[in-house]
């Protein structure tokens, strides 16, 4: 060994006490900009920065209009222009205060933020993670179980893509309010979960996870999505073809810089911009210049990533699957379902009941977030048929009916209701016009300039 080699703890440790030294330096601006809030961040850099940073904007349902990510070396340097949900400048005094506060130094740990799930603390649920072919009636069964085990669900969130499903379930004991963690109990509820997931035409392998750890819902769920493959494309899996006209991604090699260069156009909707970083993130990519501008129907990505080897892509089949992976965490969230909101006193066995009435009419859930607060239930629902066609008002109506007018509600959700792209083919965000804010970072070095 080289005698001026550092021992790798050393290394590391010597990392930790830069960033200890350097917390993060977070500016919010509400006079530079016109129309949104302006956030800068810079620090000393480390693999996931970008992702954390992202993961708390959308955590506190602000809407990125653009950003300008900078990392390259030992420093990183993002701005983000962004918006409340309703288009307007975040100006309440608590809100610009939250956004300080969370990507302050408290981003270095940002695992400890997530405390609570459904306004319930951590210690009271149950963890259980769900992966296996989508059917018709698959979530109807699953919340049956639950209810029959008394088990009550706090909160969930439910995704389908490419006949697979992968969902996050936190429960708690229906006596106690508190988390099951009876070894023998939660053995039943994995077995009896499994068995319904597997069903008779599962053609690849279910799976069930229990823990009583609290996770980030939706990165979780695109890891699951992930891990189980949903971006390949088997015969007689649906894939609208209006959808697929709708979502461009081209990767190439950026030769001169050793960049792979990642570049995504498709219809604006909201977490768009955490979709994409979280599954660059996961795939063990590192983001190290991008731009992100997201001001009318359409999104328009480019990012500048390698290998956390810290090269670029090195073949044909990596820069396909990597194509694939973009298109599916961007549909993962893209359902042309009908939107169904229901508000109601919680109790246990309602999602068994309601999902059990879905199915009776002929709808099949392709979507669900399940949230509680107190004692109120505001779950949301995106349903079709069972073909995967939309559903008949006067269906929806009976089931109304049932359930309750009050209690159902339809709602506009807009998320496919964009107007897909004109143009096809490659592109690149360098045709688009620069802002003040991407001309600062060019006058720094912290981006490459663009003819």
């Amino acid at each position: 060994m080289d005698c001026w080699s550092t021992p790798l703890h050393l290394d590391d440790e010597f990392k930790k006490l830069v960033i200890r030294m350097n917390p993060p330096r977070v500016t919010v601006d509400n006079t530079s900009n016109r129309t949104a809030t302006v956030i800068k961040v810079d620090s000393a850099n480390r693999r996931g920065s970008l992702l954390e940073v992202v993961q708390v904007l959308t955590d506190m349902n602000l809407i990125v209009r653009r950003a300008y990510i900078s990392s390259d070396g030992e420093w990183f340097m993002d701005v983000f222009h962004v918006t409340d949900q309703n288009g307007k400048k975040c100006l309440e005094d608590d809100v610009v205060d939250r956004i300080q506060q969370s990507l302050g130094p408290r981003v270095r740990s940002f695992r400890s933020m997530r405390r609570s799930v459904g306004g319930q603390p951590a210690l009271e649920h149950t963890t259980i993670e769900l992966t296996g072919r989508d059917r018709p009636g698959l979530l109807s069964e699953v919340f049956a179980i639950l209810a029959d085990l008394k088990c009550n669900v706090v909160a969930a969130e439910v995704w389908t893509h490419n006949s697979r499903m992968a969902s996050v379930v936190y429960i708690n004991d229906e006596t106690t309010g508190l988390s099951i963690d009876n070894p023998d109990r939660l053995a039943k509820i994995e077995q009896l979960l499994l068995y319904v997931l597997k069903g008779n035409i599962d053609k690849k392998s279910a799976n069930t996870a229990v823990s009583v750890d609290s996770t980030h819902k939706e990165r979780r769920l695109h890891q699951l999505m992930y891990a189980d493959r949903d971006y390949d494309i088997y015969e007689g899996d649906y894939m609208a073809t209006s959808d697929r006209n709708k979502l461009f991604v081209t990767v190439d090699n950026f030769i001169d810089k050793g960049y792979t260069v990642v570049n995504l156009r498709c219809p604006d909707r909201p977490k768009l911009i955490f979709d994409t970083v979280c599954t660059i993130t996961d795939m063990q990519y590192v983001v190290y210049h991008g731009t992100v501008i997201a001001e009318g129907p359409e999104a328009y990505q480019e990012y500048y990533i390698r290998h956390m080897d810290g090269y670029p892509i090195s073949s044909e089949a990596e820069r396909q699957r990597v194509i694939r992976c973009l298109e599916a965490a961007v549909r993962r969230r893209t359902y042309e379902g009908i939107k169904l909101e229901l508000c109601s006193e919680d109790r246990v066995g309602l999602l068994s009941d309601v999902t059990r009435i879905f199915r009776e009419n002929g709808l099949t859930v392709i979507r669900a977030e399940v949230t509680t607060s107190s004692s109120q239930a505001m779950n949301i629902f995106y349903v079709t048929d069972v073909s995967g066609n939309p559903v008949k008002s006067e269906t929806i109506e009976a089931i109304r009916k049932e359930i309750g007018l009050t209690i159902l509600q339809v709602k506009d959700d807009g998320v496919c209701s964009k107007s897909p792209p004109k143009e096809s083919g490659k592109f690149s965000l360098s045709h688009l016009f620069r802002s003040s804010s991407e001309k600062f970072l060019c006058n720094l070095g912290l981006m490459k300039p663009y003819s």
